[in-house]
């Protein structure tokens, strides 16, 4: 008989049975509460045409990088996992990636993949045997059949999930067709908020080898002239504002780090000149990225989008891998990180002004202590954005959780974020939290430094009202 596959009520709770008590009456409030997702990168148009998910690998393991690069390290190809290869799929091609997950199953063991998958097949799905070769079939079978039922389209999952807010990423010439389909369902978006989110960072980047092409492409969406700086900024601000007319909140940015310039008109107005006529150099096309990346601060002071960066990310080290499969496959490698001086120019321009709302992510865990908390415990503008990406298991959580609040406390944290195209995971990441929460505010409470009353209260600011208010939900 097959091992069970289970899932513990107190998952993540202290084994200290005096905060383990705490813990659960902190979490029986919050587990209800209705899901706000600022940041991730479900597809917009899976909501607005309801499409059927497909299939389980579709589903739950192609799209998912996190669990990728697990079975990839392990000695897995990436096209056996339906990476590249699209609709050219078969039924026997699919499950045999499906195989392949289960056959590695052992290999998740104490990752936060694990964690989520767990929570997914069994807290959405109903399995009840632990995944391996033998039981691989049968597992697959049970979540294609609950995928053809019919409230397991897109949307039935928002109201299952009580998903209130949810961002995606998107292109800045994108034309958001998809968003626009969603806004004029009065029955689906009075429920359900689903926003774009202004992704510029290809078009910051002059040393790019297609930036040109870029910033032309920018210009016609824009109905701009980007023969100058002042045109590029024009076009720029327009997008921007199309987004916010379809319901963005937030522009997001990831660059190699988080230098910022702020140029005197004319010298950056010459650098961009040289960058459109393919003749800057190397520097000079670092500073003029680093110069355009501190000038979305002052669009976003203008437009109210609320700013957010997680730099420092080595993207495509894998050269093998970005050849065949291209980009965002998983082979990304976190980088150190500076910060405290690398902000100190925006930060002097716009650091403290009402309209600007700027959330700083790190995958260099040292910055969010030495750096990070410090300066969102003095600039008014200044926000922590929580564990991301490599160090969003609970773990890491954990220690992120104990090393900012002493800092800056609970009201400088901007919330759960999940960062996922496993549509599946978003409950499980969001529970993930909400106990990660109850366990560490009951520490606070069995140590003497908070009520419980005002942990009850903190942590649901922390689900809620946080994210609300950062990313000026509330407006």
């Amino acid at each position: 008989m097959a091992p069970k596959l289970t899932l513990h009520d107190d998952r993540l709770f202290p084994a200290d049975p005096a905060s383990r008590d705490v813990a659960r009456r902190i979490h029986a409030v919050t587990r209800g509460l209705p899901i706000i997702s600022p940041h991730g990168h479900v597809p917009p148009r899976w909501l607005a045409r309801n499409e059927h998910f497909g299939n389980p690998t579709r589903m739950l393991l192609t799209p998912d990088h996190y669990i990728n690069r697990v079975l990839h390290a392990n000695g897995v190809d990436l096209s056996d996992l339906g990476v590249g290869r699209g609709d050219e799929m078969t039924e026997a091609d699919n499950r045999r990636a499906f195989r392949l997950l289960c056959e590695h199953w052992s290999d998740l063991n104490g990752t936060a993949m694990r964690y989520w998958l767990t929570d997914q097949l069994v807290g959405i799905f109903g399995v009840d045997v632990r995944p391996s070769a033998e039981t691989s079939d049968a597992i697959y079978d049970v979540i294609a059949a609950r995928l053809d039922e019919p409230d397991f389209r897109p949307r039935q999952l928002m109201d299952a999930f009580r998903i209130r807010f949810i961002a995606t990423t998107d292109d800045p010439c994108d034309d958001l067709g998809p968003h626009a389909e969603l806004a004029a369902d009065g029955g689906f978006s009075e429920a359900h908020r689903v926003v774009p989110t202004f992704r510029p960072d290809r078009y910051l980047e002059p040393a790019r080898p297609d930036w040109n092409e870029l910033v032309d492409a920018l210009g016609a969406a824009a109905g701009a002239d980007v023969g100058t700086l002042d045109g590029y900024t024009r076009a720029m601000a327009a997008r921007r504002q199309y987004f916010k007319d379809h319901g963005a909140v937030s522009s997001d940015h990831s660059h190699a780090d988080l230098v910022t310039l702020v140029l005197p008109h004319d010298e950056a107005a010459r650098l961009y000149d040289r960058a459109r006529r393919g003749r800057a150099s190397a520097d000079e096309a670092l500073a003029l990225r680093r110069h355009l990346f501190t000038d979305q601060a002052r669009l976003a002071c203008e437009d109210g989008l609320v700013m957010t960066v997680h730099p420092a990310v080595a993207r495509n080290h894998d050269a093998d891998a970005f050849e065949h499969y291209g980009a965002d496959v998983g082979a990304d490698i976190p980088v150190g990180l500076e910060a405290t001086r690398a902000l100190q120019p925006l930060l002097n321009a716009y650091g403290n002004d009402p309209d600007f709302n700027f959330v700083i992510f790190t995958l260099d865990e040292d910055v969010y202590s030495r750096e990070i908390a410090p300066l969102a415990a003095w600039y008014r503008s200044v926000y922590i954005g929580v564990p991301w990406w490599f160090i969003d298991a609970p773990e890491s959580i954990m220690r992120f959780k104990r090393e900012v609040t002493e800092m800056a406390g609970f009201s400088r944290v901007c919330g759960m974020i999940d960062d996922t195209r496993a549509f599946c995971s978003i409950p499980a990441r969001h529970d993930m939290s909400r106990r990660l929460d109850a366990a560490h505010l009951a520490d606070l409470v069995v140590t003497h430094r908070l009520d419980e009353d005002e942990a009850v209260e903190q942590a649901g600011a922390l689900v809620v009202g946080n994210p609300m208010r950062i990313f000026k939900l509330d407006r």
